[in-house]
């Protein structure tokens, strides 16, 4: 049996509970420890002062800015890598792919150019204030120099993903994000280098898990990445962009969002960004594990939708469902309850210890309902329904979040900003849902229809 043979064997008659573990616990754990090291930064970064910790909390945005790049590229790329694999054609996943590496690659270094050459202005624009602005442009600038390293390892990771080979996209980010934890230690801890050494320590670490990324890509995967291989095709390109505009859109508004949150927050005092960001940091960790399991069964559905295996696509997305929310709300009560404790270890400043408090406990509620509007947002991107992904993909970040803050902010301040989030993701679950019955039936009838013509 050749390599394609056997990787169609293993996407359309493994047992797709099985199968989503076996993908899902790969990318929970690669998200786990990039939001590990993302919060040692802070932690790190937190004991030498208040302003130091904000311009972590205002990189967050950029980080976020240059990751919807990434998503858009490798989700985008990645479904269809993942369909033409079903087809067994591998060229045609080879272009896919090699266009999207080498697109967001150049993409990120015109951002990093950009970024650099208006630094102070980028800077403030995110919601930087005086007092940080200095910590922020010695993190930033490794931020940006690092960033065409961090968009090609996501857009590989994503790829490895799709071909069903999580375990070597949970390597190369796994591995980078460990050394930039002990870059943090030894930078910031031996040598005094403070934020600067921070953004080192990220900097470093990007290229690192790049390159790891990139070794294991050309070695284990199906497709391959060569610059014969970029297309030429407009359509191409298009495809791409509609499946990942979702990604794009999800990501995009998040650092808009983010940005606007800390635009709001920066009125109040360095102690209440500091605060904001630190209780992103946490939703951000339970919400990976949220997402982790959408990744799993990402490639789950696109494969089976695509080989027309459509009840295991409907078993893959009920199984998704019923996990994700038991994983999710296992971890978030258990971050209610350690509300203090969490906000202790990641504040140093006693006054903003409880705003985090309050905002982790806040965040703890609605992060359960992320277990409902991702894997559904994440299943019509994965069989390429891109209008409906979209418009699932505004929700949290955007046609719910951004509303929901202007009003909160405005009638109840601090509280309400810190209410924000929490409010609009139980909004964005209540309006998810019912795409799931739609999917669960037509594709009912989609599975009828076809075993009624193969039967005629």
């Amino acid at each position: 049996m050749n390599t394609s043979d056997a990787h169609y064997k293993k996407m359309t008659k493994t047992p797709v509970s099985r199968l989503v573990i076996i993908l899902a616990i790969p990318a929970i754990i690669s998200m786990l420890i990039t939001n590990i090291y993302n919060i040692a930064d802070t932690y790190f970064v937190g004991k030498l002062g208040i302003s130091q910790q904000g311009a972590c909390s205002v990189l967050f945005t950029l980080q976020t800015i240059i990751q919807a790049i990434a998503f858009m590229l490798g989700h985008g790329s990645g479904a269809y890598v993942s369909k033409h694999l079903a087809d067994k054609n591998i060229n045609k996943a080879s272009k896919y792919v090699s266009t999207a590496f080498f697109v967001g690659v150049g993409l990120s270094a015109l951002l990093m150019i950009f970024g650099l050459l208006f630094l102070e202005d980028f800077l403030y624009f995110l919601g930087s204030t005086d007092t940080i602005l200095p910590y922020a442009k010695d993190y930033g600038f490794w931020v940006l120099l690092s960033c065409p390293f961090l968009v090609g390892s996501l857009v590989l990771n994503n790829n490895l993903r799709y071909e069903g080979k999580a375990f070597y996209a949970m390597f190369g980010l796994v591995s980078g994000g460990l050394l930039n934890i002990l870059g943090d230690y030894l930078l910031i801890n031996k040598f005094g280098l403070g934020v600067y050494g921070a953004g080192l320590s990220t900097a470093i670490s990007q290229l690192i898990s790049f390159t790891i990324l990139l070794i294991v890509y050309i070695n284990m995967a199906q497709s391959k990445i060569s610059l014969k291989y970029i297309s030429v095709d407009a359509k191409e390109y298009l495809e791409i962009f509609k499946v990942g505009l979702p990604s794009l859109l999800r990501q995009g508004l998040a650092s808009i969002s983010n940005g606007l949150l800390i635009n709001l927050v920066n009125q109040y005092d360095d102690v209440a960004v500091s605060s904001i960001g630190n209780i992103n940091r946490y939703s951000s960790l339970v919400m990976c594990v949220g997402l982790g399991v959408g990744q799993g069964f990402q490639p789950v559905a696109s494969f089976n939708y695509q080989a027309k295996e459509y009840e295991r696509v409907r078993k893959s997305l009920l199984f998704t469902l019923g996990f994700g929310f038991i994983f999710v709300t296992t971890l978030a009560i258990t971050g209610f309850v350690l509300a203090e404790p969490i906000a202790n270890f990641l504040q140093e400043d006693p006054l903003a210890i409880p705003i985090a408090t309050k905002g982790i406990r806040i965040a703890s509620i609605g992060v359960v309902f992320l277990s409902i509007s991702v894997p559904v947002n994440m299943l019509y991107q994965s069989i390429r329904k891109s209008t409906i992904a979209s418009f699932l993909s505004l929700l949290r970040s955007g046609l719910t979040f951004i509303p929901v803050l202007l009003l909160l902010s405005y009638f109840f301040q601090l509280n309400g900003i810190l209410w924000a989030q929490a409010v609009s993701d139980i909004l964005s679950a209540i309006i998810c849902a019912p795409f799931i019955f739609h999917f669960l039936i037509s594709t009912k009838k989609k599975e009828l229809k076809y075993k009624e013509k193969i039967a005629n």
